[in-house]
């Protein structure tokens, strides 16, 4: 019996001591910057926005050029057709934005909390007033359509290739949601 207790003490000791080599190390090893884990100068996330903002482009612009294609637009509504295109596209950010927007959050922060909501609703009400503008374009847009063309246009619409500027709602996401809006 003594014997038993002696093996399980030295267990646990050697335990205790690969454990403590094991946090050493661990303490030791060199820390990462970057939201993976990798290092990441300025230059690089800039180039990697610009990479970004450049493929964006190209899919917007082949999104475009297909429902032009598949709603065979004629000449008196290509205006239309332009400013729905051009309503639908982002607000351009000033370059060097991103090292404001991290002061902005710290500023944000630390502001009391009626001033944060208030701040909030500001930014809503920005957003609001964007998204009455993309309406009014896609009413005139709308307007100048046949019915067969809002047929294509509607069915174009609900497969989330158009006002979606963001990734979101695409078939699969949350749950697949953006698929049971499809059928």
């Amino acid at each position: 019996m003594n014997t038993l207790r002696k093996q399980i003490l030295v267990a646990f000791a050697a335990v205790g001591f690969a454990g403590a080599a094991f946090a050493q190390t661990a303490a030791t090893a060199p820390v990462q910057e970057g939201r993976h884990g990798h290092a990441v100068t300025a230059e690089q996330r800039a180039a990697h926005h610009a990479e970004r903002q450049a493929k964006r482009a190209e899919r917007q612009a082949a999104r475009a050029a297909k429902l032009r294609a598949d709603l065979k637009l004629t000449a008196q509504q290509e205006p239309a057709f332009a400013a729905f295109l051009a309503a639908g596209k982002p607000a351009q950010r000033p370059q060097g934005q991103g090292a404001a927007k991290a002061g902005e959050r710290g500023q944000f922060a630390a502001l009391p909390a009626p001033q944060r909501m208030e701040r909030m609703i500001d930014r809503q009400k920005q957003r609001t007033a964007r998204m009455e503008a993309r309406l009014a374009a896609l009413n005139n847009f709308y307007a100048v359509l046949t019915p067969e063309q809002k047929k294509v246009f509607d069915s174009q619409a609900m497969r989330g290739g158009f006002g979606n500027h963001h990734g979101h709602g695409g078939p699969g996401h949350h749950g697949g949601r953006g698929a049971a809006l499809q059928s």
